[in-house]
């Protein structure tokens, strides 16, 4: 059914990089979630009405309510699918975000006032009377709002969509509650216990943890998150697939919605390369980071020594000692600068985040102390760095740099 509303009111519904399609998957999840909850309404109000039912009525105007968060969906998806202006000059990606904060506390607001309903009902237990036919509304309920569920899911799992993952969540967080008064129905019905209140009341925990989790999610890009190391490989893998760069390190992701991130990275480059033809090396690559990965990049570059035996030896002996000092530890950059009475070696070091000033200082003296014995005159110069990605091991990660210098 997902599938067939996307390829039926969606056209070029593959390309999701792009901005209007992207818009388009957001408007078709909330106005079928609005069409959906207003059928629910009306259905609802008729059997209410119908058998003077204040349960069925009530759980109507909750539907009714419901298409709110479609609206906030609606709007975030509209509003985040702007293209860049003056006072916004890379877009409005992140409203997107801000629309997931608010049906999270939409979601919050369902749990809490679950939970006050719950604990009033186990302190002044009331009366269940059980009847088919607003039974079977209340299961038709479900399975709506179950269908609603998965179709949100999906569709945000499809375009990334922080918004549409908590209408999601919004909607599963209904279809417990209405579960839980079926359970509770079928259970009374069955062997005469009233179990409603306390079923509740571990429902709406679910539904507030879930509402938690939301707001922590959308939280992460809005306060600046490290790059994913999916993004992380993508960009790293593509600049060093070009001819006459030697190894890549420092990418840092900026993002600004789901389909609008910005990044910057440096090459390493042979210092024996021309500054014209490096230039235009680089511009090209950064050309093509736009065109294909959809990324606005810009790229610093680092000149190397790739043919000094000196430069190369000295490196591997510093590489050496600080792997024996803390494996985590990687270095990049690396060059050496003769003075009159000493012999500069200037490089990056990477370290892990946890390490302080204190401890970065005993490392160099250590560092120092050691290279000293082979040459009085050998002074460091560091740069102290930490990964600006995250999810994966850092200690890989200065291998993979070093293994890329060499």
């Amino acid at each position: 059914m997902t599938q067939w509303l996307v390829k039926t009111f969606i056209k070029d519904y593959e390309n999701i990089k792009d901005r209007k399609v992207r818009m388009a998957y957001g408007v078709l999840g909330s106005g079928t979630a609005m069409v959906c909850n207003l059928l629910l309404f009306l259905a609802k109000c008729f059997v209410g009405v119908l058998l003077h039912s204040v349960s069925v009525m009530a759980d109507a105007f909750n539907n009714l309510s419901d298409s709110v968060a479609n609206v906030v969906g609606y709007v975030g998806v509209k509003m985040a699918g702007k293209p860049a202006d003056r006072e916004h000059p890379f877009g409005h990606g992140r409203v997107e975000y801000i629309a997931a904060l608010l049906v999270a506390f939409l979601v919050l607001e369902v749990g809490v006032s679950f939970l006050k309903n719950s604990v009033d009902k186990i302190l002044h237990p009331q009366e269940i009377v059980f009847q088919w036919v607003p039974f079977l509304v209340l299961l038709l309920s479900v399975s709506v709002k179950l269908w609603m569920a998965f179709f949100y899911r999906k569709l945000g799992r499809m375009i990334d969509s922080k918004v549409m993952a908590a209408t999601a969540v919004d909607a599963a967080g209904d279809v417990m509650a209405t579960a839980v008064t079926l359970i509770s129905l079928a259970v009374y019905r069955l062997v005469g216990v009233n179990v409603d209140g306390y079923a509740g009341l571990v429902v709406s925990f679910f539904i507030i943890w879930a509402g938690i989790g939301i707001i922590r999610d959308t939280a992460r890009p809005l306060v600046g998150e490290a790059a994913d190391p999916a993004v992380y490989r993508m960009v790293t893998e593509f600049v060093e697939s070009y001819e006459g760069i030697c190894g890549t390190h420092d990418l840092i992701v900026h993002n600004y919605g789901p389909s609008h991130s910005m990044a910057s990275i440096h090459a390493e480059i042979s210092s024996e390369q021309g500054i014209v033809e490096a230039h235009e090396l680089i511009d090209a690559i950064e050309r093509e980071a736009n065109r294909r990965l959809g990324i606005f990049l810009v790229i610093h570059t680092d000149p190397v020594d790739l043919n000094s035996k000196v430069t190369k030896r000295v490196r591997a002996k510093v590489a050496a000692i600080l792997q024996e000092l803390d494996e985590r530890l990687s270095i990049h950059d690396f060059r050496i600068v003769e003075e009159k009475t000493v012999t500069k070696l200037i490089f990056d070091m990477a370290v892990p985040f946890e390490f302080d000033e204190e401890r970065e200082e005993t490392i160099k003296k250590t560092l120092e102390e050691s290279l000293q014995k082979e040459n009085p005159g050998y002074r460091c110069v560091i740069t102290y760095d930490k990964s600006f990605f995250g999810g994966e091991d850092m200690e890989q990660d200065g291998k993979d740099r070093e293994e890329n210098e060499r």
